[in-house]
């Protein structure tokens, strides 16, 4: 046996002691693009390949012991259509929660997730990603932690009212008075601050306000490709003194240098035959592979993460670092890691680089149940001496005084 197929042996078998949590999975937008949630048009429980990143034999054949589902919802949708999109997005969830029990288990908390692992079933949590979901209301934001959303994304690709996003202009400077309240309640909650796709601003502002340990669910290394998805060195090494976490995507523009230019054209091509450029169905897909023809498509591979994860360990420190594929919210993915049976072929990159068992231990398990169980801890202390906010975004002045 070579010595490649011997670090992949090795990988699965750490795998089945210390699985991995991925921080964002966006199965559920795609079950409504692709079935509008008809699960026995699109059933996980069959295999998938070709339609979907995502199913139950390959999370088993990957390794996977515990997914964030995100509950995401565009940011065209607005107001309460957005809040109304992600209880749709939420409800979906718990309908493969139902129907997929044997192998999905419903988690809140840490302990939830411990508990799943011992009885060999993947826990589930909820992500909500973009701020926009809660329709700038603080009340809004307890129901969703009340119905299982576990951390939210202060932006999407769009800025809101109160915080600003990577990908847009900068509008209220990170975070506003109100967005620093925000978090202050999702501490109070014990619902995860998730920093991807925020500005740098927003990044810093949120440490500062945040007592709770923050986290990055799909979010990469700005060092080793300047997009502005990434996380700049110095927020990096802010995260052991927070106690957060940042977990590498596979978006290949934003790990790849070579990938952020095609990937920019590919997606205005969409755009020109009436397309968004997030659109994975078959329809959008047959446009960029006619694409990719003419126009070959820069290939990032299990190597290109591990380069992002050696420059995140650098930086933030071994406890602080984890894995957020982001599959199937990507039309792409890299060589290796073309769904979610590939992780064994990142841990055994990251083995032949000698990353430590005890070190990969800690990437693919540990840090993200630590990250939870101590924003769960900060929860209990706020929830003992303070109460919830009813606060708008209309009666909070944003003043100088007020960061």
């Amino acid at each position: 046996m070579s010595a490649a197929a011997d670090r992949l042996t090795e990988a699965r078998e750490l795998l089945a002691g210390h699985p991995v949590v991925d921080g964002h999975n966006d199965l559920p937008w795609a079950l409504r693009q692709h079935a509008r949630y008809d699960l026995d048009r699109m059933d996980i429980g069959a295999d998938q390949t070709g339609a979907l990143h995502t199913d139950l034999a390959r999370m088993r054949a990957g390794g996977v012991g515990a997914q964030f589902w995100s509950v995401y919802v565009p940011c065209r949708l607005a107001g309460d259509d957005a809040v109304s999109a992600t209880l749709e997005q939420i409800d979906i969830v718990d309908q493969l929660l139902e129907r997929y029990a044997a192998d999905l288990a419903p988690a809140l908390t840490a302990e939830d997730m411990e508990a799943a692992r011992e009885q060999g079933r993947i826990a589930s949590l909820k992500g909500a990603e973009g701020g926009h979901s809660i329709n700038n209301s603080l009340a809004t934001l307890r129901a969703l932690h009340a119905l299982g959303v576990r951390y939210m994304t202060l932006t999407h690709n769009d800025n809101n009212d109160w915080a600003d996003s990577a990908t847009d202009e900068p509008g209220v400077g990170g975070l506003s008075a109100f967005g620093r309240q925000v978090v202050r309640e999702m501490n109070r909650s014990g619902m995860l601050v998730d920093l991807s796709h925020v500005a740098a601003t927003t990044m810093r502002d949120a440490l500062d306000a945040s007592t709770a340990p923050v986290i990055f669910s799909h979010s990469s290394s700005r060092a080793v490709c300047d997009h502005p998805r990434n996380i700049p060195a110095d927020v990096l090494e802010r995260l052991p003194a927070n106690g957060g976490i940042a977990m590498a995507t596979f978006v290949p523009k934003f790990i790849l240098p070579a990938a952020v230019e095609w990937t920019a054209r590919a997606d205005d091509n969409l755009r020109a035959h009436g397309f968004d450029h997030l659109d994975t169905t078959a329809e959008a897909m047959k446009l960029h592979r006619a694409f990719e023809e003419e126009n070959p498509r820069p290939i990032a591979t299990a190597a290109t993460v591990a380069d992002h994860l050696d420059h995140m360990r650098e930086a933030a420190g071994i406890d602080h670092i984890g894995i957020g594929g982001d599959y199937d919210g990507t039309a792409f993915t890299p060589a290796g890691l073309d769904d979610v049976a590939g992780y064994p072929n990142l841990i055994a990159e990251l083995l032949h680089r000698g990353w430590s068992h005890p070190d990969l231990a800690k990437l693919t398990w540990s840090n993200a149940v630590r990250t939870l169980r101590d924003a769960e801890a900060v929860s209990r202390d706020l929830r003992s001496r303070t109460s919830p906010s009813n606060a708008t975004i209309e009666t909070i002045i944003d003043t100088a005084d007020a960061r």
